[in-house]
């Protein structure tokens, strides 16, 4: 079922926050990084493969196993071509906080200030980090980040979403009947990517969205 989204001055005002941020030039000292999470299910093979031969394809079994599911955590930088993916058990707060540290200490160490796009999750807030960690730790993280939040039901506007689906064409588009052979093909993935430099190229300005949601913006002749 689709939600049809309330285009008010809350939902203008959180998109052009996001469309900024996008239409900036890229700064290693405040990078923008798209974040979201997806669940993803692992199905296995309830009968062997059979292997492909001279002129004959490999032939799989309609009937499969469904091995449970798991949780993906997906970065994204919006002005560089670098990606990273992890999985996880579930999608609690705590899972969130460790995330957010890992952003911190690993994956942007140097980084004065990290801008974070992402949707308006329970689990995706500062409250989170203070749940998960001692408070001047959970203090420590908030100083770095700065959390962009999309408007409710409009998820389209994270970079992020994109790069989901290219994971599940490419490589999410089989079966993958355990969390570890999951894990390797995603890093995998991943590393090809980065290397190749792979980029979304965002397109939608706020020039563009003023344009198409003018409905939402008040009508200047009748200002005058």
């Amino acid at each position: 079922m689709w939600c049809i989204p309330q285009i008010d001055g809350t939902y203008v005002a959180r998109m052009e926050d996001v469309l900024d941020l996008y239409a900036e030039d890229p700064d290693l000292k405040q990078p923008v990084v798209c974040f979201d999470e997806s669940p993803t299910q692992l199905i296995g093979e309830a009968r062997q493969p059979i292997s492909a031969m001279p002129g004959q394809l490999e032939r799989y079994d309609c009937e499969y196993r469904r091995n449970g599911t798991v949780n993906l955590f997906v970065f994204l930088d919006a002005h560089r071509p670098w990606r990273k993916v992890k999985v996880t058990e579930h999608r609690t707060g705590r899972d969130f906080a460790q995330c957010m540290r890992e952003l911190v200490d690993i994956h942007y160490p140097q980084a004065e200030q990290i801008r974070i796009v992402l949707d308006n999750l329970s689990t995706h807030s500062a409250g989170a980090l203070y749940e998960t960690f001692p408070a001047p730790e959970a203090r420590r993280l908030m100083r770095r980040l700065e959390f962009h939040y999309v408007p409710k039901h409009a998820s389209w506007l994270n970079m992020v979403e994109i790069e989901i689906g290219v994971l599940r064409r490419q490589c999410l588009d089989r079966r993958i009947g355990d969390r570890q052979r999951l894990v390797t093909e995603i890093a995998a993935w991943e590393d090809q990517r980065n290397a190749a430099g792979a980029r979304v190229r965002w397109m939608f300005t706020t020039e563009r969205a003023r344009a198409k949601l003018a409905r939402a913006y008040p009508d200047p002749a009748k200002e005058s």
